[in-house]
């Protein structure tokens, strides 16, 4: 082909992109990274819990607190992807289990009752420990990955038998504050795709009435053989 108008530059740039389309992960178009990671005990100090002196139950009782405090957030941040059901499963996951969600928060309220103290002291530390936690789930940088991983989990989280809440976050609460980390795409940015794109020069001097001069697809050429 001697010469290139711009129409037919745009429809080939669409064709290649769509020739090396790749199927979608989830609901988005990209390459989520693998952020699983090992089942944790609330003790990790990655985790960010912040109870310090707690018993074992007590760390459990924090464990389950952020796993379900990081499915609220996902469906208050996440709805902008209908499809990851991140509003649906977060109901449907709280009414599933709801009553071990009641008995985690028992124990963690009484964690504050006995560290700070009873009645309104606790009851204002355990608001104040509540909002940081809600923070510190919310994202926007990785906002992608977050919202990959909270769908996912959201829905293994309506079919965990009740009264395994506590598994599930004890399996998937390290993947959750891995995402919370910017990643981004991750096939494209593979040194061994080996392609990139090289457009042409859009200068006035390599347009002639829209088309592409010879000398100019000359020199296009030459770039994208050397690129590739």
């Amino acid at each position: 082909m001697k010469y290139l108008s711009r129409k037919s530059l745009s429809a080939a740039l669409a064709l290649a992109g769509a020739a090396i389309a790749l199927p979608a992960q989830a609901q988005f178009y990209f390459s989520a990274p693998d952020l699983s990671g090992a089942p944790v005990t609330g003790a990790e100090p990655e985790l960010g819990l912040n109870i310090p002196g707690a018993t074992p139950e007590e760390q459990r009782a924090a464990l389950v607190w952020h796993m379900r405090a990081a499915l609220n957030v996902a469906a208050l941040q996440c709805d902008f992807e209908p499809s990851l059901l991140t509003v649906s499963n977060y109901n449907a996951a709280i009414a599933h289990h709801d009553d071990e969600l009641a008995r985690n928060l028992a124990t963690l309220t009484g964690y504050f009752h006995r560290t700070v103290g009873k009645g309104r002291p606790g009851d204002r530390a355990f608001d104040a420990y509540n909002t940081k936690v809600y923070l510190g789930y919310s994202t926007v940088h990785a906002q992608k990955d977050f919202c990959n991983v909270m769908g996912k989990i959201g829905r293994d989280a309506i079919f965990t038998p009740r009264g395994q809440f506590n598994q599930l976050a004890s399996n998937r609460l390290s993947e959750v504050r891995k995402a919370l980390k910017p990643t981004g795409e991750q096939y494209f940015n593979n040194p061994g795709y080996g392609y990139t794109t090289v457009l042409p020069d859009f200068d006035k001097k390599c347009w002639k009435k829209d088309v592409l001069t010879a000398k100019c697809m000359n020199d296009w050429n030459k770039r994208n053989s050397a690129k590739n």
